[in-house]
Formats: structure tokens, C-alpha cells, sequence
């Protein structure tokens, strides 16, 4: 044979070697695979999901968390919440299932309805992600006091991750609902409030966020159903205006196609209008923008008002037992019906117990000064209240009379607006009130001057120029015959607060807005 000839059959010689080879193996992996399915029984019980893109309806219930229940002991369930934590351990794996404010233990074991590689893939997916869990409830001998479930857990029989979280999480949730006393001495995270913010999304799904915004979701629906009750009238304002609604500069200018137009810092001129037009009775929900620069616990740029406007017969203190009687209804409702709230934000923001007192307590401006003196406050009769007097009256009125909610009545007239009624038995005050909660304003209002001519005097009395738009939208309103009315502004973001004894608004605001926060 030639060289050429002898290396052609010696390339034919390995290249039937390489294929016996390749065959060889794959063989073997084909043997690996049958051997790797008899020993995963389980794998159609796990995995990941196909994409729900509403490929079908299935007939499948899913049982809420919070109905996990002992009465459903031995049930077989279906569950959709996200995976909370991951502990494996053996040939075990245990999880904690979160569904809003509520939770579950759940057990993932090798045995008849799970592999071991059906425990490997529960231990592996992300936290976060949403998992469907079909599974039987079973009652627990010990309290499992990490859940809000304490007497059952689940064990589960399958289990499919519908949407994957990235395994990278911005903030842990559990070090976000830690509470903050004795944590450093611990040697435990917390997260602080500028990392919760930029990461809301998140921020949102711990227990006490869902506890904090579903209470505040009680108080408006408690605030809308009361005044319907009481024959009020709920009406929209619009929040692009003409002119500023309070004077002052303390106003947001947005371009308005070839002029310029105003943030509303109020409805009260819209309310006023309604009263004028035979409405009654009205009030309104909605978001009341406010320019001012300040970085407080209590201050937003932009916040929810609770407002309400009321014709009365003879006295603006008519109004003024409505929108108390309103307030205590609010509180009664809280606490009758959002205990579990409650004692969830409580859990990491510690706070006594909200107090009130029916008929609510309501001291004259006059009386507040006198206790503040008594106290060894030095302060002038027609003297507002700064920040940290309000606050020790709060104390003081606790003190007294035990509880946390109060009015205070008959307002020097110097420190309200222009259009606010003066006494009519003491010139030098006014039918005006603030309202307090464990000792912060949480309401402004006043009987609203409805003469035009009065009205006129007031202005000038404030510098104000009587044929400003602001005055004329009064004037032309009261020139054709307005009742005698009153009302008051509540800011829905404070009372949720200063309710759960919290310490900084940005808590109770869903996407809080202040002088250095645009985003998210």
C-alpha cells in the first residue's frame, strides 16, 4: 500500500472508533436519564411556570393565607403568595409563604409527594419570587410564632414559581420590618428611610407598609361613608387654577399653553362655591399641592385633604360637632375594625393606644394659653402656637383630661386667613378651631366670612387687593346670596400618623413628595 492509501485507512479506522464512541456515550447519558427519572417521581409536581399570558382559565381556587385556618386541617389547598424566606435542611426544606400582611410555614420533605430533587428546587428559588403551592394543611402541636399563621402549616405536595424575582433584592425585607429599638446592641440591619423610599416597590410588600395603607384606605372610606350618612354631597375640585387658593407664596406655577396657571393649595373656594350653589352639605378627597420648603416629620409638598364645607342654621359650631362627630366615627371604625393593622405596625413601631373622648374634648383658644402659662410658657394672648407649644399642650391635655384628640376654639383673628368670621363678642378673635392628635394639627377650619362687603374690609385689612381674582371669586360667589357656612381642611397622610403613633409622614405616604423628593 502507498503511503496516501495507508493514512485513508487509518483516518476510516478512527473515524468508526470516534462514532462506537460517541454512541458509547450517549448510551450512557440516555441510562443516566432513565435512571435520574425513575428517581425524581416528582417532576411534573415542580418547576417553573409558563408565562401567564391567559392561555386558559382554570377551574383552580386559591385559598387566601389569612384563611389558613385550623378548621381546614387535612384540607388540600391551593396557595399563590411569594417566598418570603428559604431554609433548607436535609432532606428538608422549610418556607415561609408572605400574602400581604399575613404569612405561613410551609414544609417541602422528601417522601411519597416530594424527590429530593423536587426539596433542592424549593431550596433554590429566589426569595421574592411568586410561587403557586398546592399543599395539605396541617395543625401544628407548638405555636409557630414567626407567622401570622401560628397553628398550621402547610405541607406541600407541589409547587410551581410563577414569576421569578432577581436573587440580587435592593433591601431584605425582614430587616426592614425589624423594630428599631435595640437593634445596634444586636448587631442587626435595619434599612434606613431614603434606601426604603428609592426601593418603595419593595418597601411596600412588608407586613407593616400593607397594615399602614390599608388602615389608611379605612380612614377614607370611614370619613366618606359617615358624611354621606350625615346627607353630604362628595364633589370633585379642580387642582389647576387661575390664582393662588391660599395668597402667599407657598404655590406650585405650572405653564398653562400661553399663560401661566397655580397648583390648587386648596379647595376651599370650590367647597364655598358649592355651599353658594344650594349643595348644603359637601366634601371632597383629593391631593392639595403646598410650595413650601420645609424638611419636617409632618411636612409634604403634595398630600391627600380630607375636605368638608357645611351651610349651618345659627352657630358655625353646628359644623364644627359634625366634623368631630366625623373624626370620633373615624377612630371608632380604626379601632373596631383594623385591629389586626394596628397590632401589626405595632409590632415594629411601638405607640399607646389612640385615645378620644365622646363628646370630643374642646377647650377656647384662651384656656390652651392659660395652661401653657401654667406650665411656665411666656407667650402673648394673640400669640399663634409654634410647633413645640402644640405639642405640650398635647401632653398637658393628655394629662388632664386622657385623651389624644381635642379642639381648640376661638382663634385669635391676626394669625387666620382674611376670609375668616371674627367673634362677633370679641373683635380681637375669631369663629375659627384647630384640631389635634397626640398634640399635632390635623385640622384647620373656620366660618368663612359670606358678606361681600365684610369680605372687602378683610382683604384690605390683609393687603390683600380687592380686585385680586382670589377675592373676586368670593365676592362674585356672595353678591347673589351665600349662606352662613364653615369648614375645615384634614390632611389624610397626618392623621394616619399621628392614629399609629408613627414619627415621620414619609411612613404614611404611599410616594411621598417633599422639597428634595420627586421620585418614584
Amino acid at each position: 500500500l502507498t503511503a496516501q492509501e495507508m493514512a485513508a485507512e487509518e483516518e476510516q479506522a478512527q473515524s468508526k472508533k470516534a462514532l462506537k464512541k460517541q454512541q458509547k456515550e450517549a448510551e450512557k447519558q440516555a441510562k443516566k436519564a432513565e435512571k435520574q427519572a425513575k428517581m425524581d417521581f416528582a417532576k411534573d409536581r415542580y418547576g417553573v411556570s409558563a408565562m401567564v399570558q391567559s392561555q386558559e382559565r382554570l377551574g383552580r381556587t386559591l385559598i387566601r393565607v389569612q384563611d389558613l385556618t385550623p378548621e381546614k386541617a387535612n384540607q388540600l389547598v391551593w396557595v399563590r403568595a411569594r417566598m418570603h424566606t428559604i431554609r433548607a435542611k436535609g432532606k428538608q426544606c422549610f418556607l415561609v409563604l408572605r400574602q400581604q400582611q399575613f404569612n405561613v410555614q410551609a414544609l417541602v420533605a422528601v417522601g411519597d409527594r416530594a424527590s429530593k430533587q423536587m426539596v433542592k428546587f424549593a431550596a433554590n428559588i429566589t426569595k421574592e419570587s411568586i410561587v403557586d403551592v398546592e399543599a395539605v394543611v396541617q395543625t401544628v402541636e407548638q405555636k409557630i410564632e414567626t407567622c401570622t399563621q401560628h397553628d398550621v402549616e402547610l405541607h406541600v405536595e407541589r409547587i410551581f414559581v410563577i414569576s421569578q424575582a432577581d436573587a440580587r433584592l435592593p433591601l431584605q425585607l425582614e430587616d426592614a420590618v425589624r423594630p428599631d429599638v435595640g437593634v445596634e446592641e444586636e448587631g442587626r440591619a435595619t434599612v434606613n428611610q431614603d434606601t426604603r423610599l428609592d426601593n418603595r416597590v419593595i418597601d411596600l410588600r412588608t407586613t407593616t407598609s400593607q397594615a399602614i395603607f390599608r388602615l389608611q384606605s379605612g380612614v377614607c372610606q370611614l370619613f366618606r361613608d359617615t358624611l354621606l350618612q350625615k346627607g353630604f354631597v362628595e364633589i370633585q375640585t379642580p387642582k389647576i387654577i387661575s390664582a393662588a387658593s391660599e395668597g402667599g407664596a407657598n404655590v406650585f406655577t405650572v405653564s398653562y399653553f400661553k399663560t401661566s396657571a397655580y397648583l390648587a393649595q386648596s379647595p376651599q373656594l370650590y367647597k364655598q362655591m358649592c355651599i353658594c350653589a344650594d349643595f348644603d352639605k359637601v366634601f371632597c378627597i383629593g391631593p392639595v399641592f403646598r410650595a413650601e420648603d420645609s424638611n419636617t416629620h409632618r411636612h409634604l409638598t403634595e398630600f391627600v385633604g380630607l375636605d368638608i364645607e357645611m351651610a349651618f342654621n345659627y352657630h358655625y359650631h353646628e359644623v364644627l360637632d359634625s366634623i368631630t362627630d366625623t373624626m370620633v366615627e373615624i377612630f371608632k371604625g380604626l379601632r373596631d375594625r383594623f385591629q389586626t393593622e394596628i397590632q401589626t405596625v405595632c409590632k415594629q413601631y411601638h405607640s399607646e393606644p389612640f385615645k378620644f373622648l365622646e363628646p370630643t374634648l374642646r377647650l377656647e383658644y384662651q384656656e390652651g394659653v392659660a395652661m401653657l402659662r401654667a406650665a411656665g410658657v411666656e407667650m402673648g394672648d394673640e400669640e399663634d402656637l409654634s410647633t413645640p407649644n402644640e405639642k405640650l399642650l398635647g401632653r398637658l391635655v393628655k394629662e388632664k383630661y386622657d385623651t389624644d384628640f381635642y379642639v381648640l376654639d376661638k382663634y385669635p383673628l391676626e394669625v387666620r386667613p382674611f376670609y375668616t368670621m371674627p367673634d362677633p363678642h370679641n373683635p380681637k378673635y375669631s369663629n375659627s378651631y384647630d384640631m389635634f392628635m397626640r398634640g399635632e394639627e390635623i385640622l384647620s377650619g373656620a366660618q368663612r366670612v359670606h358678606d361681600a362687603q365684610l369680605l372687602t374690609e378683610r382683604a384690605s385689612h390683609h393687603g390683600i387687593d380687592a380686585l385680586s381674582i382670589d377675592s373676586k371669586l368670593h365676592k362674585y360667589s356672595f353678591r347673589y346670596g351665600a349662606p352662613p357656612h364653615a369648614g375645615g381642611g384634614i390632611g389624610l397622610e397626618r392623621v394616619t400618623m399621628l392614629y399609629l403613633g408613627l414619627h415621620n409622614i414619609r411612613q404614611t405616604s404611599m410616594f411621598p413628595r417633599d422639597p428634595k423628593r420627586l421620585t418614584p
